[in-house]
């Protein structure tokens, strides 16, 4: 695993909210996810969410065929979507908090709180073969308490970082990522950021050491608009190698 070249996933979850503002067959998704793997991206994200409103259960169903990288699902922890994961069998799932009334993903899952639960669907996973990754804080508890899990992947919040101002928050978020990091990567985990990262603040992060994929979409989703999806993803990986 490279320290200073890590991976770029791309979710494309508003390729499919551009869609569904009219219910049509437009913007197509699995075209979107081939143009994304030919540019360079090392994986495709998406979230299928309880209130479908942008991914679809057949997305997901048709991505697992059509992705020739790696398919990597965000998803809650409900029983009805790990239910759909197992049978599916992306190569990844992500497991995420989620609520009805957010614009975005807000947080990190309480992993400490919501232990037993995490470890039934993680189990439930891992059982069909599915690698699992746990999205939380930059916070020492929260990668303990995954780790004694017996969870291999996390996925660092880094919505926090991406949302400050001023200098000195900024640099007071990234030395957390930077620590939580290293901390996770002592207890042999493997670590993912992501979360609001954009081709202004992404280079801090992707330079972290053993820093091993950067899961990046809205930002792309909108660059695209002005110089295409392909060439949107290709900038995105070089800035982050």
């Amino acid at each position: 695993m490279s320290t200073n070249m890590p991976k770029l996933g791309v979710n494309i979850d508003h390729i499919a909210t551009l869609r569904e503002l009219r219910h049509s067959a437009f913007p197509d998704i699995l075209l979107a996810a081939g143009i994304c793997g030919s540019s360079g991206a090392d994986s495709i994200v998406v979230h299928l969410r309880e209130d479908r409103r942008h991914i679809q259960d057949k997305d997901v169903r048709a991505l697992r065929h059509s992705v020739k990288t790696r398919l990597n699902l965000e998803m809650s922890v409900a029983e009805e979507i790990v239910r759909i994961a197992c049978k599916v069998k992306p190569d990844q799932a992500t497991l995420v908090p989620e609520k009805r009334r957010e614009l975005t993903t807000e947080g990190g899952l309480d992993v400490v709180k919501m232990a037993g639960i995490v470890d039934r669907a993680s189990h439930r996973l891992k059982k069909q073969g599915i690698a699992v990754s746990l999205f939380i804080e930059p916070d020492k508890r929260q990668i303990k308490q995954a780790r004694d899990l017996g969870i291999e992947i996390i996925e660092l919040h880094t919505g926090k970082y991406a949302n400050v101002k001023n200098l000195k928050e900024i640099k007071r978020e990234l030395s957390r990522i930077r620590e939580a990091a290293s901390f996770a990567q002592s207890l042999g985990l493997v670590v993912n950021a992501g979360h609001g990262l954009d081709y202004i603040n992404v280079c801090p992060v992707a330079r972290i050491r053993g820093m091993h994929e950067l899961n990046i979409g809205y930002s792309i989703v909108c660059h695209a608009l002005f110089v295409g999806l392909f060439k949107a993803v290709r900038q995105m990986k070089e800035l982050i190698q």
